[in-house]
């Protein structure tokens, strides 16, 4: 039986998962386990890339330990994020979506590019931190002309295994710079003035790259294909999805990404408005957006109550009576530095949450009503009616919030507690 491994790395952890498939149906078995976290250096907010690709070859070093005979591994990670690279040398720091750094740029780039063109010619949803206003800032700041090329963070991670630079199709359609033709737009990219040498050819998930380079081989005590698997954590969790028709799905983690499979960019008006995304997915788009998600949720218990499991704030929270909600999606809620003053801004004085129950109720029925306005958006965007909704992720764990949200959006909720973005990763290294 032929042995996979996915490496899944989120915003707040690392998995690294081995994956068989055994009559038909794709087991998964987790080998390693990483913590994963935004770095604060000289006032901004970075990844520690160097720190990241330690944890990869040591959990692969723990999987080959397992596993001597793996046929391939595959990265997959959040999108937008990049490294910056002048040859084969690294130009860090690394900055991380959350900073702050683009609200400079958003306005210049929207004066050489009104919004409205961006979205017609990418179908990407805005959000402060797209790649397309990181790469701005990098102008602005003179790093852009030091750098030979870019890579998005899991193919500048699969390169360091390699030595093989590439730029992957669903992670490239999260960067806000990618056209509908399925390549990067020269024309947005000569209006920025971005130098056209660091947008190389787009390759679709299931290329294979390379074996892994000797000295890697070496210090991880084995050898085998490095694949680009879908390699934007949400495309991957999309295909790990086992979806029946055309019904929604939400990947409920940090973010909640919620969308529907469909055959071809959608950037019309109401998309726009709506800020409804196409992102690239293995043979359909991703009609989605992006909204609020655990994010909130986690940040309230580290205030509130440290380590508390989360199955107790579940339980707490059903016992409160109240039952107000803030809209999550406000930019308030997107970094504050105290999340519990940013709920406390929302309501007037003494009107709020009072107990850590009620932040936490009302964190959750705020998510379920975020979800049921993106759910009405949907329907009205593309004319028709849902009878489901598919939830996986970390979210799909709670019962409570997922109760929730049937009752908020109406909807048959079927959450699927899976490790669907590996599922996903070892799907496409399976069948390519």
């Amino acid at each position: 039986m032929k042995t996979y491994l996915a490496i899944d790395i989120g915003a707040s952890s690392g998995r690294h998962i081995v994956g068989r498939r055994d009559n038909g149906t794709i087991t998964t078995e987790e080998v390693y386990r990483f913590p994963n976290g935004v770095k604060e250096e000289n006032g901004h907010l970075i990844w520690d890339v160097e720190e990241l690709f330690r944890h990869v070859k040591e959990g692969i070093a723990a999987a080959f330990g397992k596993y001597p005979g793996i046929e391939s591994l595959a990265i997959d990670t959040w999108g937008v994020d990049y490294v910056l690279l002048n040859g084969d040398r690294e130009l860090f720091p690394c900055y991380a979506y959350r900073d702050s750094r683009t609200e400079k740029a958003i306005p210049l780039v929207h004066e050489k590019i009104p919004f409205e063109q961006l979205y017609a010619r990418t179908g990407t949803q805005f959000q402060p931190f797209n790649t397309i206003y990181q790469f701005y800032d990098e102008l602005l700041s003179g790093r852009l002309k030091k750098a030979t090329d870019f890579l998005m963070l899991p193919e500048y991670l699969s390169w360091k295994l390699t030595g093989v630079k590439a730029h992957e199709f669903t992670n490239a359609t999260t960067t806000g710079l990618m056209g509908a033709d399925g390549e990067y737009d020269r024309e947005i990219l000569k209006k920025l003035g971005f130098p056209r040498k660091l947008f190389g050819g787009i390759v679709r998930p299931g290329t294979a790259l390379g074996s892994l380079l000797p000295a890697v081989a070496e210090e991880v005590g084995g050898n085998c294909s490095v694949v680009l698997c879908a390699s934007h954590d949400t495309a991957s969790a999309v295909e790990g999805i086992p979806i029946e028709g055309d019904e929604p799905y939400i990947s409920s983690g940090t973010w909640s990404l919620l969308g529907v499979k469909v055959p071809s960019v959608i950037s019309d008006e109401k998309s726009r408005k709506a800020n409804y995304s196409n992102e690239g997915g293995v043979g359909y788009v991703r009609y989605q957006k992006n909204i609020m998600g655990q994010w909130v949720v986690n940040r309230l218990r580290d205030e509130l109550c440290p380590g508390k499991p989360f199955g107790e704030i579940t339980e707490e929270a059903r016992k409160s009576s109240f039952r107000e909600f803030v809209d999550v999606n406000d930019p308030v809620f997107l970094a504050p530095k105290s999340m519990k003053e940013a709920f406390d801004s929302w309501f007037e004085k003494g009107s709020g949450p009072k107990t850590e129950q009620d932040y936490f109720n009302c964190a959750y029925l705020s998510l379920a009503m975020g979800y049921m306005t993106a759910i009405q958006e949907l329907e009205e965007n593309l004319g028709k009616k849902f009878t489901k909704l598919y939830i996986v992720g970390g979210g799909a764990k709670n019962g409570y919030l997922n109760e929730l949200t049937a009752e908020a959006c109406r909807l048959e909720v079927v959450a699927l507690p899976i490790e669907a973005t590996a599922i996903g990763n070892l799907k496409i290294q399976m069948e390519r």
